[in-house]
């Protein structure tokens, strides 16, 4: 197999931040996404060395350890483990040095050699996949199952209400094939929430902000407000004061894991001047304030 260099799929330097490698890794799994590139497995190909490349980058150890044994990293503590027990060893007919090429790294180290030492088949965990998922605010307001594309292959997964930003999911047995009949890596996926609408999100409470005339706020009115599920009337007390809260309860977003469960929606008044008022609407204002 040939050596596949990591930093040159991505396009960065080998003294590249953390930050370098994040930036490189979103922008190049927008432009070859399956999703936007169907029926291009040239595109599908670049995906997957794009997936594979931040796996491995993204993760300071396992980036350590592939810049000093290449496509191989995986295998590194395996690899010092047994070059400590074949130092040990003290055997008539010692065993070649192992090669240094990539292609043939792992099967030097741990191919029919290794069975000398009288162990048995070497078996290896699957490696875990790293992912990212971008959804938008309503799209974890409702919990949902999803298709996702990782490395070629589909997964069908259950996304829960009320997933949060930045929140990680383990899908378990969805990660690399194991070696000698270990099992398969895990699948890790990092949910990216994208907000676009008035509310702001705190957990499972929800906060927004609502506009009232000046008029309603001292005279008291009703009001219709905008909930995620629907609209809401509310009654405007008399009197209410510029930025007056008011606790909507269960009106806010799910509560993860918790079915039928809902955090709060915080409403806060802001009191809007009257502008462009006429001659006769001033005279109004100014007997009021006589009084």
């Amino acid at each position: 197999m040939e050596f596949i260099d990591y930093y040159k799929i991505l396009g960065i330097p080998k003294n590249a931040s953390e930050s370098d490698i994040k930036k490189a890794y979103r922008k190049l799994a927008r432009k070859y996404h399956p999703d936007l590139n169907p029926n291009d497995k040239e595109a599908e190909r670049k995906f997957k060395e794009i997936n594979e490349a931040n796996e491995v980058l993204s993760n300071p150890e396992n980036r350590k350890k592939y810049d000093q044994y290449g496509k191989d990293w995986k295998h590194a503590e395996e690899f010092e483990k047994h070059q400590k027990s074949k130092q040990q060893y003290n055997h008539a007919n010692q065993q070649q040095q192992y090669s240094r090429d990539f292609s043939d790294f792992f099967e030097s180290m741990f191919g029919e050699r290794s069975r000398d030492y009288g162990r048995g088949k070497v078996k290896y965990r699957g490696q875990d996949f790293n992912a990212e998922l971008h959804l938008g605010l309503m799209d974890v307001y409702k919990t949902h199952k999803r298709t996702l594309t990782i490395n070629g292959k589909n997964i069908r997964i259950t996304i829960p209400a009320g997933v949060e930003n930045g929140q990680i999911i383990k899908i378990k047995g969805h990660g690399g094939q194991g070696i000698g009949g270990a099992p398969k890596g895990d699948l890790y996926i990092t949910f990216i929430i994208e907000n676009k609408t008035s509310f702001k999100r705190d957990k499972s409470n929800l906060y927004l902000n609502k506009d009232i005339d000046i008029y309603t706020a001292v005279l008291g009115g009703e009001i219709t407000i905008n909930t995620l599920d629907g609209k809401v009337k509310l009654k405007v007390k008399p009197e209410t004061q510029n930025n007056t809260q008011i606790k909507l309860k269960g009106k806010g977003f799910p509560i993860y894991k918790r079915e039928g469960q809902f955090g709060d929606l915080y409403i806060t008044y802001t009191i809007k001047t009257p502008k462009n008022l006429s001659q006769k609407q001033k005279e109004l204002f100014r007997e009021l304030s006589k009084l």
